[in-house]
């Protein structure tokens, strides 16, 4: 494939226009399609191709057409979005996209949600603090191992009521876990067990995979998905590849990975955290791990004097 960054470590990074570089890739060679698409909210680098909503609508068309030629007949696709915010009016985009996706045959099997902290603040509606990932398959006939991503039982020692029959009195629940759901939590301990979202922290402040993307995609948001939908030594394609989140998660769990961007200073980083990653040397958030919740005697904790309003016998 032309125009192509490549390491050593079975990534391939092509620059350019994403219609372009799609059609050098070979059809059913991919069995994971995995990404986050830009919004059209006129971030750093959509500012510019400033589209209509039916004009970006119509080339996120053209663009899942030629990426969806790309994908095994056991394939799938995880397609993260966002809403489009115009004049104070929300379009999410997910409602769009299953139509997009459905009209190519593909068929939706989960829509997931995925929750964060921290986001763009409003005044006028609620603040938004989730986004949506769309899992589409090709077929009927497709990959999906559901063990490397189970999480604890919650009643373990729960067993199967009835007084007769093979299962009578035995512990209803998979040894090995339960279906995470598609509402995820990478929590550990309480949360895990109580409330399973996919509760990741978007890439902001102190995030230790944070450069200087403006909206990146956190690795373990990928990681699932790798691990439920892939088998090792499968590609992984990503369309809109930034900074190389997709294909870390890649390359991290034994698959291999094609990623598409026109910013080549993007790519230049995800270059390099693939590096860092094949040295061992790169910044991650552990899977799993739980969000840090600040103590109350932590000062970002406490209640500003500002906020104290004064008693009535003052």
């Amino acid at each position: 494939m032309g125009g192509g960054l490549k390491n050593e470590a079975a990534a391939e990074l092509l620059h350019g226009d994403v219609i372009e570089q799609l059609s050098a890739i070979s059809r059913e060679s991919c069995s994971l399609i995995v990404s986050s698409p830009p919004y059209n909210i006129r971030k750093s680098y959509e500012r510019n191709d400033r589209r209509t909503y039916d004009e970006y609508i119509s080339w996120q068309r053209e663009v899942v057409k030629e990426t969806v030629e790309k994908l095994t007949p056991d394939g799938s696709v995880c397609w993260q979005v966002g809403t489009y915010v115009s004049d104070g009016e929300i379009f999410p985009l997910d409602i769009p996209f299953v139509e997009i996706f459905r009209s190519l045959g593909l068929k939706l099997r989960n829509r997931i949600i995925w929750r964060y902290n921290f986001g763009l603040n409003a005044d006028r509606r609620f603040s938004g603090r989730y986004e949506t990932l769309l899992w589409f398959t090709k077929s009927d006939s497709y990959f999906f191992n559901l063990d490397p991503v189970r999480i604890p039982q919650l009643y373990p020692g729960k067993r199967h009521g009835a007084k007769k029959g093979m299962k009578a009195g035995l512990p209803s629940g998979n040894p090995l876990g339960k279906n995470p759901s598609d509402y995820w939590e990478f929590l550990a301990k309480n949360d895990f067990k109580e409330n399973p979202v996919w509760d990741i922290p978007n890439v902001k402040s102190r995030h230790p995979e944070r450069t200087g993307h403006p909206c990146q995609f956190p690795v373990e948001l990928v990681e699932r998905c790798v691990l439920a939908l892939t088998r090792p030594g499968e590609t992984i394609l990503d369309p809109f590849l930034g900074t190389g989140a997709s294909a870390i998660a890649a390359l991290k769990h034994q698959r291999s990975a094609i990623g598409i961007d026109r910013e080549l200073a993007y790519l230049e980083i995800a270059r390099n955290r693939l590096f860092e990653l094949a040295e061992g040397a790169l910044p991650l958030r552990p899977l799993g791990a739980p969000v840090r919740r600040p103590k109350p005697t932590e000062k970002v904790a406490k209640i500003p004097d500002e906020w104290v309003m004064p008693s009535a016998a003052e």
